[in-house]
């Protein structure tokens, strides 16, 4: 998979007709035969998502301290200051006794679960993304084409306007007409 990434006064408007599949078609220098290659090209014009961290209400988190285990002496197991910290909306929660202070235990497990949502808003959009991908090109088969490139006719055609342009114009990027 290649990624492109392309920035600029109306971007995404210029590349939002190229989803879909496109057909490089060639005889290579080298065919003997003269017979015709073809090559198969998906593509899929997604924006930049970039996930809006914020940290989370005091009201979506429960929390208590515990008692610790494991080793640690009578400091470890007769003081409560592990902490457990669970945020309701999405119930991911984290337990911490890394030290003996219970507040410098709650100031890392704040940490470790704003760190766990984070993971999670990045997972939920990567699979959002994902799915959008797949809506944008298909299966790659033969119907679900945009265009096809032939150079050794020297035509490019858009099959959803159903027209044709030059492919030495359009390898140098004269697409106006392929435009809509």
């Amino acid at each position: 998979m290649t990624v492109l990434e392309v920035s600029g006064q109306d971007a995404q408007g210029a590349f939002r007709h190229e989803s879909g599949g496109h057909r490089w078609q060639r005889v290579p220098p080298n065919e003997k035969r003269g017979r015709r290659h073809t090559s198969t090209v998906t593509v899929a014009v997604l924006p930049v998502l970039v996930p809006i961290l914020r940290s989370f209400n005091e009201k979506e988190i429960e929390w208590k301290a515990i008692r610790g285990s494991g080793s640690g002496g009578q400091a470890m197991q007769k003081t409560s200051n592990a902490i457990q910290m669970r945020h309701v909306p999405t119930g991911i929660s984290v337990r911490v006794e890394t030290t003996r202070s219970q507040y410098e235990n709650r100031q890392i497990a704040e940490r470790m679960l704003a760190a766990r949502l984070t993971e999670e808003a990045f997972r939920r959009m990567d699979k959002a993304e994902a799915m959008w991908r797949r809506k944008q090109i298909g299966s790659g088969q033969r119907g679900d084409k945009i265009r096809t490139i032939r150079l050794q006719d020297d035509t490019v055609t858009d099959h959803q306007l159903g027209r044709t342009m030059s492919a030495k114009k359009y390898l140098r990027g004269e697409i106006k007409s392929l435009v809509r």
